[in-house]
């Protein structure tokens, strides 16, 4: 390095505020400037290799400061490049690391000079195929903005796709990169095409030719974006490469891939969220996180005013909006707690990029990002969450921004029979099981202050009672009332939408005095009505519920007791029972909102918190079913199921109470299971049904209360819950860290039983549609419960390498707990080999490290009862006893495939294949009339005709020469074959097939060992 350098001015000057440990970057760079001072190229490289010797912790130092050379110095970037390919230890991962967190944290900051070199090094990492620079990628991607043409960010774009140009052969080898490099670059040429760029002719051709040459040569990967790729190829259909694209995907799909049916497949696919992150810059998605969960309503105008005027304030960036929405939608997915606080919620944010609009090209395709995942939704694939937020913003826009409810709606009507005309039956199908979710989930209670709002355009109302006529509860109004319908939800508790009703608006607050005046109105009705109602009650009954209209918390304690015994003692008409519990709930309704599980769960708390008045009337069943002298205990069940149809609540409330009353355990599990099963007892579902809805609601409305009821509900029904997986899912949604961490601890301690063996694969079937943090946690459950092995490899012929990386990943740490066995050994190799596949070559490779002398006599002799015509084949019940005992064998083609995998892998240290076992297996098939396979896996078959005698040989491992006759070979593998002892083994092979007896009794005693 040369002399006289200013170090430290020039790292602050260049790469300011690089990382967080700006700090060690310096004293890493200042460390190399000092070993190297003065110093020659080959003395320089010397001083830091000696110095890496002689204190090894010095390694990530040294490495760190060319790292931070290479940014600083391009003259002499190829001489500190190198040094660092000779010198690091680890691959250079710790190199890696740093440029991703420099490209995440400061991309943006980078000086002109340093982004270059960032740019140049990450392109040599690539060359080398440095392990994890496929991230860096990822990163640098994500750092190329839609609506943003400035020289920079055109800069960046085309350097990367010359990269990838270049290394194609890398390229192929990532599918996950090859999908984010395709949603990129589909997503930039609508920009580099549009009437802000100008002179971009050459690099949006580029940018057609590699997503086009992508799409059909790596259509697999590709498809793994979802439904967002049809969306994003529909703004480049005018360019005739995409043309001839589109003409293909109508009339030839399968031109793409075999397995591929056509546009609906793709538009029935959940967008993954990788790819609608990489089109939001880091920086872009801190500001989007604060802002959603830290901002409250009311102090968002500012926090809009600085992003806009960062990110949205130039022409070019009104395409940005999509991107955003589209992150916001399918991405941001706020916790119950964030939903229940004050903090500005997600339509409000899209309200207001609507809003902000001012292109109206911008505006549609901004319209169909928030409505995309409505066109095609699943309730059984996609989330609630991915829908709430439009039907939210035409919720609110109403009271002050009723253009954008007008706009959305219109567009909504419009979208289904435009979208795709070949699929407008399907596209209804899905916007109607949207409206339908949002009505079950209850984010809204009705869809008729929306549908038929007097502040619509008349025609407008007409063509959305027409469309959604099954959803409009009054089909033939005209909407006059619709205002007050409005204010009535709004005063109605909402578990999943927590600001219904707070009435906001996008960044200014108009108050109309009429709306105000109509609230205090219904609401003065909605009382006289209720004591209309109870007139008519029974003059005891009455007396009770006034009096627990006026007392206080304690006392309406004890009124409810005596209330709820007056009713089990003497009983009550159905007109009494229904007056009851509509009046119980509108003197109670405070008693439904807010947490009601303590935040520290003593059971002292836990028991003070049911002593609410409302858990009065759970008590009182309890007791009742206890007794059997009560009489209207009937009527108590009708009375708490009238209040459940109100008030959905009460199903978990239940759930809660019984747990809570029942923390010593003292009764029995069947006990308090009962209690639950006659409150459902005038009910046309069944228990699990009801089971399963409360638990949604619940876990919808408290996520803290959901997760510390689910081992109660697990004990209390076991042969419902047992390998339940809409429940099982319903849990791993919510649960974070430290709840799995004591979720765990109950199935240690045999507390908490999810797991049944016998019919687990469904399970594991249905798992891997979930999300991966979801996955991780259901394998640790997995784990915990300590199934055994042979349940779970059940699944493995179903897995794929390159989509099902949990399961996968999961399995291969379970294999790696375990000896290698014939039967582990043949499901195993049942899977077809591919190079991309490296399951079975890894677990094999690793039981080569720990067991090469077992795993060498199980493979031989596999492959030996596989070869035709081999002496363990001579009896004919053998095969029969393999059926009767274990799994269906591979067939030797598979075996064979999987041995030369692990071949290749091992190619430097083949000593596994030149055990004797294995030679004299290889030699067996070499013997043998498989032609085609002796060609096909020559290579492999050459490690048993290398071991030739070298002169006159005396017997020692691998010198016995092949025989030219059957004769001689035949006898030959008699002698030498061995007997291994496993459940595919028969005695009648053994007597057949006789070794010398000192070597049968080894090999007998090694494998019964196990």
């Amino acid at each position: 390095m040369p002399d006289g350098i200013p170090v430290e001015p020039r790292v602050h000057h260049q790469m300011a505020s690089l990382a967080p440990h700006l700090n060690k970057l310096e004293r890493s760079y200042s460390l190399v400037n000092q070993t190297t001072r003065n110093l020659s190229e080959n003395d320089a490289h010397e001083a830091l290799a000696s110095s890496i010797s002689r204190d090894p912790r010095c390694h990530d130092d040294i490495c760190l400061g060319l790292m931070v050379a290479t940014l600083l110095e391009p003259q002499l970037a190829d001489k500190h490049y190198r040094d660092l390919t000779l010198i690091s230890r680890d691959g250079m991962q710790g190199v890696v690391n740093c440029l991703i967190h420099i490209a995440a944290e400061k991309f943006t900051k980078l000086s002109e000079s340093a982004l270059q070199q960032l740019l140049w090094l990450t392109k040599e990492l690539i060359k080398n195929t440095v392990t994890g620079v496929e991230h860096l990628c990822l990163i640098i991607l994500r750092c190329i903005p839609g609506g943003d043409i400035s020289p920079r960010n055109l800069q960046v774009a085309d350097f990367m796709i010359d990269v990838f140009n270049q290394n194609r052969n890398w390229l192929d080898t990532i599918p996950f990169l090859i999908a984010s490099v395709v949603y990129t670059y589909l997503r930039l040429i609508d920009d580099h095409g549009g009437i802000h760029s100008q002179n971009l002719t050459h690099l949006r051709q580029k940018e057609v030719a590699l997503c086009v040459k992508l799409l059909r040569e790596r259509f697999n990967d590709c498809i793994t974006i979802g439904r967002d790729l049809v969306r994003l190829l529909q703004h480049v259909a005018r360019i005739p490469e995409f043309e001839r694209l589109w003409r293909d995907l109508f009339d030839n799909p399968s031109v793409f891939s075999p397995t591929f049916t056509g546009i609906q497949q793709l538009l029935q696919m959940r967008t993954s969220r990788r790819c609608l992150t990489s089109r939001v810059t880091p920086d872009m998605e801190k500001k989007i996180i604060f802002l959603t969960s830290h901002v409250r309503f009311g102090n968002h105008k500012r926090y809009q005013d600085w992003f806009h005027k960062q990110y949205l304030n130039t022409g070019e960036s009104q395409s940005l909006r999509c991107d955003l929405i589209r992150f916001i939608v399918g991405v941001i997915h706020p916790t119950n707690e964030v939903l229940g606080s004050d903090i500005i919620p997600r339509w409000a944010v899209i309200g207001w990029l609507l809003t902000s609009c001012s292109s109206t090209v911008a505006a549609a395709n901004a319209k169909l990002a928030l409505f995309y995942d409505w066109l095609f939704f699943d309730p059984e694939k996609d989330s609630i969450m991915n829908i709430e937020p439009a039907i939210l913003v035409m919720h609110h826009s109403l009271r002050s921004h009723s253009a954008v409810t007008s706009t959305l709606l219109d567009f909504l009507v419009k979208i289904i029979p435009n979208f795709y005309p070949a699929l407008v039956d399907k596209v209804q199908a899905g916007v109607f099981a949207s409206l339908k979710t949002i009505l079950d989930k209850r984010v809204l209670q009705s869809l008729d202050p929306i549908f038929d709002n007097h502040k619509l355009d008349k025609d407008l109302r007409v063509a959305v009672r027409e469309k959604f006529r099954d959803f409009c509860t009054h089909p033939g109004t005209d909407g006059s009332a619709r205002v007050e319908d409005l204010v009535m939800i709004d005063l109605a508790p909402l578990p999943i939408n927590n600001h219904v009703g707070d009435e906001p608006t996008f960044s200014d607050d108009e108050e109309e005095v009429p709306l105000a005046s109509k609230v205090n109105f219904l609401k003065d009705n909605k009382k006289e009505n209720i004591e209309d109602v109870l007139s008519n009650v029974d003059d005891t009954l009455r007396a009770h519920l006034e009096k627990l209209k006026m007392d206080d918390l304690d006392k309406q304690r004890e009124t409810m007791e005596k209330l709820m015994n007056e009713i089990v003692n003497k009983g009550a008409d159905q007109e009494d029972t229904h007056a009851v519990a509509t009046y119980i709930l509108s003197i109670l309704k405070d008693h439904f909102k807010g947490q009601l599980i303590p935040e520290d769960l003593t059971d002292d708390l836990i028991k003070a918190s049911i002593e609410k008045p409302l858990f009065a009337m759970f008590r009182a069943l309890t007791n009742a079913l206890d007794s059997s002298e009560n009489t209207g205990t009937n009527t108590l069940i009708s009375l708490l199921h009238k209040m459940r149809e109100k008030e959905q609540k009460m199903g978990y409330l239940l759930l809660y109470y019984l747990k809570a009353n029942n923390l010593d355990g003292y009764k029995p599990m069947s006990s308090v299971a009962a209690v639950y099963k006659k409150f459902y007892k005038e009910s046309e579902t069944s228990i699990i049904d009801n089971l399963l809805r409360d638990m949604t609601l619940c876990q919808d409305d408290d996520r803290f209360m959901f997760v510390w009821l689910v081992p109660e509900v697990y004990q209390l029904f076991p042969d419902l819950t047992q390998n339940n997986t809409q429940l099982l899912h319903l849990l791993l949604e919510v649960v974070d860290a430290n709840q799995m961490q004591l979720l765990i601890c109950l199935v240690l301690q045999s507390k908490l039983v999810i797991f049944d063996n016998a019919t687990l694969l469904p399970v594991l079937q249905e798992s891997l549609n979930w999300e991966t943090f979801e996955q991780c946690c259901f394998w640790h459950l997995i784990e915990a419960h300590n199934i055994p092995l042979d349940d779970l490899i059940a699944i493995l012929p179903e897995l794929d390498f390159s989509k099902h990386h949990e399961a996968l990943s999961s399995l291969m740490l379970f294999m790696k707990q375990e000896r290698p066995s014939a039967e582990l050994l043949k499901n195993i190799m049942l899977r077809t080999a591919k190079p991309s596949d490296l399951f079975v070559v890894s677990i094999l490779q690793y039981w080569v490290l720990e067991y090469e002398d077992k795993l060498a006599d199980i493979v031989a002799n596999l492959l030996t009862k596989l070869v035709p015509n081999s002496p363990t084949k001579r009896k004919r019940g053998s095969q029969a006893a393999v059926s009767a005992k274990g799994p269906t064998p591979p067939s030797i083609e598979h075996v064979l495939a999987h041995l030369d995998q692990l071949r290749i892998v091992s190619k430097h240290n083949p000593k596994f294949f030149l055990l004797d076992n294995m030679q004299r297996a290889l030699q067996l098939v070499l013997g043998s009339n498989l032609d085609p396979l002796k060609k096909k896996y020559h290579d492999l078959l050459a490690l048993a005709e290398e071991l030739q005698p070298r002169g006159s040989g005396t017997g020692g491992r691998g010198t016995r020469k092949a025989a030219s006759t059957a004769k001689s070979q035949n006898s030959r593998t008699s002698r030498a074959v061995p007997v291994v002892s496993d459940s595919a083994d028969n005695t009648s092979e053994e007597e057949e097939v006789k070794p010398k007896p000192a070597k049968k009794r080894k090999k007998a005693n090694v494998v019964e060992s196990d």
